[in-house]
């Protein structure tokens, strides 16, 4: 009999990341711990930029934002990517894997696009701080932030509209095997018994549009910086400079790489297994390794960390030793 949407599939298989069974413990505490990892780091990141006031200027608006999406983008699919790893046979009926796809790639795409133009605004603020140092002040005052914030969080919003609207039009008939670890839009078109044209183009013109344009005024908001790093005359300055946008950098290329890599070519079945590695990239590694590269290689961040741990009174052992392993490093570093 048939279901909504004229489809006579009642469930659907996912194949998971993996068929073989030997590393699906492994791998479920590997992505537990990198879960765990990514979940500390930006909840640690947004707690501490919004404790410390020295903190709360707009390139850690901007980062305080990052960490915010990377937490949520990351929820989104990786409880279900572990709970595959623990069924012999993941089976997932035809309504769950619509519910998971209208809904939760909806908040996925969201984030995800709101990353986009979180990076560009903070190549933006680079810009301006290192091109434009005297109008800083005035460029990045706090209602130009929100209002950034907001134009960031306004264009998610169309694109993951766009991209759960176009699934509602699709029909499913007989094949149910899913090549993913979850039910994410180009592994299901491919199941669909009806055209995929115009989602295939609706995708190919999103997705471009959030990857390309972020893209090249990152690009070009880099150019403009370089150029005025080479103008500086003492090497200390040009190396103060190039390390306030290394990490941002760092971030960048991870995150549209591997973006682009997923969804900026033909959907095929051989590309799937691709695919899935990618995922798992930009869903799982990128969140892991922004608040490491935003906290390890940032001096304000380290020293806002330190005072928060030496200052706030925890009674505990722990943290009373780390105090004592700052101070002494400290100590001997003036020497």
């Amino acid at each position: 009999m048939a279901l909504e949407n004229g489809s006579f599939v009642t469930d659907f298989i996912l194949m998971g990341l993996t068929n073989q069974p030997d590393l699906q413990l492994p791998l479920f505490f590997l992505f537990l711990l990198m879960y765990v990892t990514t979940a500390l780091g930006n909840l640690g990141l947004v707690t501490l930029i919004r404790l410390d006031s020295h903190l709360h200027t707009p390139m850690y608006f901007f980062l305080f934002n990052l960490s915010f999406t990377d937490l949520c983008y990351a929820s989104v699919f990786t409880p279900k990517m572990l709970m595959s790893f623990t069924l012999e046979k993941n089976i997932i009926s035809y309504m769950g894997c619509m519910t998971q796809l209208y809904f939760y790639c909806f908040f996925f795409f969201f984030f995800v696009i709101s990353e986009c133009y979180v990076l560009t605004a903070m190549a933006y603020d680079r810009y301006v701080a290192i091109c434009n140092p005297l109008l800083y002040n005035a460029a990045m005052s706090p209602r130009v932030c929100l209002s950034l914030m907001f134009g960031s969080y306004l264009m998610a919003f169309s694109g993951a509209m766009a991209h759960t609207g176009c699934m509602l039009r699709l029909t499913f008939c007989d094949a149910n095997t899913i090549n993913h670890y979850f039910c994410d839009i180009l592994p299901v078109m491919q199941l669909s018994c009806t055209s995929t044209y115009i989602n295939e183009l609706e995708v190919l013109i999103v997705v471009g549009i959030n990857i390309i344009v972020p893209s090249v005024t990152i690009f070009i908001s880099y150019g403009f910086i370089l150029h005025s790093i080479f103008h500086i005359s003492s090497a200390e300055g040009r190396s103060k400079a190039l390390s306030t946008c290394s990490s941002h950098i760092i971030a960048v290329t991870l995150f549209f790489g591997s973006g682009a890599f997923m969804y900026l070519k033909p959907s095929s079945a051989g590309s799937m297994d691709q695919g899935k590695i990618s995922s798992v990239f930009y869903t799982n590694v990128v969140p892991m390794m922004n608040p490491l590269i935003y906290s390890l290689r940032n001096k304000d961040v380290k020293l806002a960390l330190r005072k928060s741990l030496c200052k706030r009174k925890f009674w505990s052992v722990i943290n009373f030793y780390m105090c004592l392993v700052i101070r002494h490093k400290t100590f001997f570093k003036s020497y």
